[in-house]
């Protein structure tokens, strides 16, 4: 997404603990992950050579709980037949940091039309969901359930393109 921006990029491999923390509210949970995710890229970066380092996080709500990304097939079913029928919430944070750290948070709701159980083991068994927050990709054949969508659709994707550009912009770095 970011070279459909113009932003020339490379990845770094991190890890973070992405476990919610009592009480913690899911727009304060993807921000902390985005920030900490930015303070461990800084570090691995600063040992070569200073770059700013850009991060995002996201998570799928519904109701009270934050549906992250399924860790076996039960729970990814289990996910998709929550989200059929209803509105879920996706909180997509960002953070850019080199000198001090900024964030942007994007809110988008999306309504899915219900799903057949037939449909939920299809797409399942796409591969598609297993390593998606919520268990579904918008991008892809998860497209296929959205009724409606408010907010951003980048954001659903992961990674708020207009959030992400005030930020870049912010920084001083050229955008298409």
């Amino acid at each position: 997404m970011l070279w459909q921006i113009g932003v020339s990029h490379s990845l770094a491999d991190i890890e973070v603990d992405e476990r919610v923390r009592p009480g913690e509210s899911p727009g304060a949970y993807v921000l902390r992950l985005a920030v900490e995710k930015v303070r461990a890229g800084l570090q691995r970066t600063h040992e070569r050579e200073r770059l700013p380092v850009l991060a995002a996080d996201t998570a799928v709500v519904i109701g009270a709980g934050i549906l992250g990304k399924p860790r076996d097939r039960e729970q990814g079913l289990t996910m998709l037949r929550r989200l059929s029928g209803h509105t879920h919430e996706v909180y997509s944070a960002v953070a850019l940091g080199s000198q001090r750290i900024e964030t942007r948070l994007s809110l988008s709701r999306v309504t899915f039309r219900p799903i057949s159980e037939i449909e939920i083991e299809a797409y399942w068994n796409s591969g598609e969901p297993a390593d998606k927050a919520g268990g579904y990709a918008i991008q892809g054949l998860g497209a296929l359930f959205v009724k409606e969508l408010q907010g951003s659709y980048s954001g659903v994707m992961g990674l708020p393109l207009f959030e992400t550009a005030e930020l870049l912009r912010g920084e001083g770095i050229e955008l298409v």
